[in-house]
């Protein structure tokens, strides 16, 4: 068992990140001692994990509200997917600004060095730890969901013709 001091220093995460969660109904101590003092045991621990990890997807404290007490009428699906088309505006987004900035210093060539590669992306998702198979289905799923920004996304990491056509054919 660990009091909210102890659970904070384990996790990296602050007393009041904590309380907040317990405020919104995330995270409820197993029991609190006479004292006040608030105590989590094993559950908790894991309760914890699973909402930092969502956290780290950038999902809203709301959103994880739903997924982990199975209230409302979204599915952890269904925000995953919002979430990721959330994400890929921001994408387009920050690109759009990465050009405008371009432009205006003139210097086409400091979009080719800060670009996306195959190569990295590959790092990046390994690093995640997906292995050949994972990637080989985010793909899959990929096309199966948005075929035509598949396409544009395969062709923004430079790949040429005949790969991106393998890719989307797996």
């Amino acid at each position: 068992m660990l009091t909210i001091t102890q659970l904070a220093r384990q996790f990296n995460v602050s007393r009041s990140t904590l309380l907040y969660y317990e405020r919104e109904g995330l995270l409820l101590p197993k029991y609190r001692s006479e004292n006040g003092y608030r105590w989590y045991g094993d559950t908790e621990l894991k309760r914890l994990e699973t909402i930092l990890a969502y956290r780290s997807y950038g999902l809203a404290v709301a959103d994880i509200h739903v997924i982990v007490n199975r209230t409302g009428t979204k599915s952890q699906e269904d925000i995953l997917r919002e979430q990721f088309s959330n994400l890929e505006l921001e994408i387009q987004k920050l690109k759009k600004q990465q050009k405008a900035i371009v432009s205006l210093l003139q210097q086409p060539n400091l979009l080719e060095e800060t670009m996306m590669t195959k190569q990295r992306w590959v790092e990046i998702m390994q690093a995640a730890g997906l292995n050949e198979d994972d990637m080989q289905n985010w793909h899959r799923q990929f096309e199966k969901m948005e075929p035509e920004e598949h396409q544009r996304f395969l062709e923004s990491l430079n790949i040429d013709k005949t790969e991106i056509k393998q890719i989307r054919t797996m």
